[in-house]
């Protein structure tokens, strides 16, 4: 094996890239109604893969501003209206963003007939505005996408001010976008391969759960209002490294009658300078401790439900949230899950956990891991590679699908 001192020259073909950087992309939402318009801007900055510091519905007020200017944000997203409905909310609203102190760049991601007033308002401000079509232009119908690519140039221009991005920038032959976005779009495609799938990945700072799945017939005529098909939640100060304070205190605070959780808080308690990673075997099973709890705190963030009422002509039930019961594979990525041994064991311990009134992944849903690490890789070449990077995906993966196909 060479040493650093016997490379003479790097080179490669086309160089592509994600990043983290500066802790990810802090965004805002500011909708006109919390399940519809601010739903919708939610789900595109979450599947965008950034972390969302705060959401709100209807009229700003003045203290939703001074928490906006605390907060900082990279980025605003403002929704609200459907197409040609009512704007004089959103116009408000723009009113008051437009006495921001940051410099934050605005997506105005709402009704159409407002755009124009909306666009005059921030440039007189001297605010930066991107226009994306509405998110969500008529009733129960999504549109995050237009969003979501916005959203990812948003993130290239920010995150070229770091230190050192812009030496980055240059050896970029793409767009940089954010890591959890690249999971992302590598998870859809490879779920129009092999089905409905959802991938936690659990990293030093933040879990992720991402899911591909239109749901089944069945849960679908019991829902109230719409989900998009590719979804993304982030414990966004939930980690096992940078953030593992907080998850110690989400295990002694959700798991506070469990025996195996008092046990592992114990054994951390105990242990002294758990590094990013584990120096002895102790510590790996510790680690595959961690990651079993991490992925149930954040499936059950995900993962939606069923609640019943009693009408007029008896108990109905109304179904909310996602719907996980038609996932056909639960997969693992991330530092930790690909390469811990135990990581197969935490996620086992998802499927297992059945309740009746929890749209939970199914019992028989097949655990794969993302072997290789690859999948934050996979993700930025899918686009211009596809069929070699499901064949990367499968082989990471361990599985053979539709062989001949994808040579």
């Amino acid at each position: 094996m060479l040493g650093l001192q016997d490379e003479k020259e790097i080179s490669w073909g086309k160089f592509h890239a994600s990043s983290s950087a500066a802790g990810g992309l802090r965004i805002t939402v500011h909708g006109l109604v919390m399940d519809m318009t601010a739903r919708a801007a939610k789900e595109a900055a979450l599947g965008a893969g950034a972390i969302v510091k705060k959401i709100t519905a209807g009229l700003l007020s003045q203290r939703d501003i001074r928490e906006i200017e605390s907060i900082d944000p990279n980025l605003i997203i403002l929704a609200g209206g459907i197409d040609f409905g009512e704007k004089d909310t959103m116009i408000e609203n723009t009113r008051l963003l437009s006495t921001l102190r940051t410099q934050a760049p605005v997506i105005f991601a709402g009704n159409c007939a407002a755009s124009d007033e909306v666009v005059l308002l921030l440039r007189n401000a001297g605010k930066k505005v991107v226009i994306a079509d509405n998110c969500y232009p008529n009733i129960d119908e999504f549109n995050i996408e237009p969003t979501r690519r916005a959203v990812h140039t948003a993130f290239e221009e920010n995150i070229v001010k770091a230190s050192g991005m812009d030496k980055i920038r240059e050896l970029v032959d793409s767009k940089i976008i954010p890591t959890p976005a690249s999971v992302m779009n590598i998870s859809g495609i490879l779920a129009g391969e092999i089905g409905d799938l959802t991938v936690i990945d659990i990293g030093g700072a933040t879990t992720d759960v991402h899911s591909i799945t239109d749901g089944s017939e069945r849960i679908r005529s019991l829902m109230l209002s719409p989900e998009p098909r590719a979804k993304r939640t982030v414990e966004g100060d939930i980690g096992v490294y940078v953030n593992l304070k907080n998850l110690v205190m989400a295990i002694k605070t959700q798991y506070a009658g469990d025996k195996e959780a008092v046990e592992l808080v114990e054994k951390i308690d105990d242990q002294v300078g758990i590094g990013p990673l584990p120096r002895n075997e102790e510590q790996v099973k510790l680690y595959g401790e961690l990651a079993r709890f991490a992925c149930l705190i954040a499936m059950d963030k995900h993962a939606g439900g069923i609640k019943e009422y009693f009408g007029p002509y008896g108990k109905k039930q109304v179904a909310y949230g996602r719907d996980l019961t038609a996932i056909k594979y639960l997969v693992g990525t991330g530092g930790l899950l690909s390469r811990n041994r135990y990581g197969y064991i935490a996620l086992e311990s998802v499927i297992k956990r059945q309740a009746s009134n929890r749209l939970y992944p199914p019992a028989d849903a097949k655990i794969l891991i993302d072997g290789m690490y690859l999948f934050s890789t996979l993700g930025l070449l899918a686009d211009e590679y596809p069929r070699e990077s499901i064949r990367l995906a499968c082989e990471s993966m361990g599985i053979t699908v539709g062989k001949e196909e994808l040579n």
